[in-house]
């Protein structure tokens, strides 16, 4: 049976991070934005307000989510390579999937995050193997570092993207 809430596992990679699954991740950064946007472009209100499992996010929460998430991401990208090794701030994300904005249409994140992935991905290239090995604090997890970081984020969107495809996918949508 499916985990409901890791229904591809959790991040992980064996051994030594290299440059063929950083183009690798980077793909998967670049394609999310597309995916996304065929994984609820013919969904209704009633099944973008339906919850991807028991006391879950909706899949509207998600995709605003994935905006949020990677905005927040993106900014940690440009503190680790022009700052050393600095805090990133956390921040709540239950409490941000229940304010009012969640209730957006979806467009409004879907088209955000298009435009963020445009940028971060010629970020993400143009990183030299010193910028790779930069690093940052992440006030729970510790030090991160910045190519680690691009698994973690590519992994994050294919995350929620099989929230959403997998609730599809049960409910014959």
């Amino acid at each position: 049976m499916m985990n409901e809430k890791y229904p591809i596992g959790t991040f992980q990679y064996d051994g030594e991070i290299t440059d063929q699954m950083i183009a690798g991740w980077i793909n998967e950064i670049e394609g999310l934005p597309i995916l996304l946007r065929g994984a609820v472009k013919n969904l209704d209100n009633e099944q973008l307000n339906t919850p991807y499992r028991s006391g879950g996010w909706t899949i509207r929460q998600v995709v605003h989510h994935l905006a949020d998430s990677h905005m927040n991401a993106y900014v940690r990208f440009k503190l680790a390579i022009t700052e050393e090794n600095p805090v990133i701030k956390l921040y709540e994300e239950t409490k941000w999937a229940e304010l009012p904005d969640y209730n957006s249409p979806i467009d409004i994140s879907s088209s955000l995050l298009e435009s963020l992935h445009k940028r971060w991905v010629k970020l993400l290239h143009s990183l030299s193997h010193d910028d790779m090995k930069k690093t940052f604090i992440h006030p729970e997890s510790g030090e991160v570092s910045v190519r680690e970081n691009i698994g973690i984020y590519a992994w994050h969107g294919q995350h929620h993207l099989a929230h959403i495809t997998s609730l599809c996918k049960h409910k014959g949508w």
